[in-house]
């Protein structure tokens, strides 16, 4: 079991750039893949960039490509995803998450395939 918590969300101005981190508790972590998933309000939760456990492999939303990058420190325990070049409609709540399956080769790109999961951090960006 792995417990997500994010961090580095706040308000930026359209543009500009923020960079969150995941940190996880748990020795397993290395073990599994990692998204980051947004919600706006009103709005599914979409996921906008993964990573699997040994960053063999990564997915960007066609939204996220060119200006977000997600990478991973397993010595630190830590996910980041950096954003650059912020939209307001970027403007969400934003998640970390852990797959569900250790060592999955494929990328998952569902919430339900995803099995632990922070409690989001708020990303707001002004015009």
């Amino acid at each position: 079991q792995v417990t997500l918590v994010e961090s580095g969300g706040g308000l930026v101005q359209a543009g500009g750039s923020l960079r969150l981190s995941c940190a996880a508790s748990g020795r397993t972590f290395s073990r599994y893949a990692m998204g980051w998933f947004r919600q706006a309000p009103g709005k599914e939760r979409v996921l906008t960039a993964a990573i699997s456990w040994n960053s063999g492999w990564l997915y960007y939303a066609e939204s996220a490509k060119g200006r977000f990058t997600i990478t991973r420190d397993n010595a630190k325990n830590t996910v980041y995803l950096q954003m650059n070049s912020l939209k307001p409609e970027d403007t969400a709540v934003y998640y970390c998450a852990a797959d569900a399956v250790a060592f999955s080769p494929a990328p998952a790109g569902r919430a339900s395939e995803y099995g632990v999961w922070g409690q989001g951090t708020q990303v707001t960006v002004s015009s």
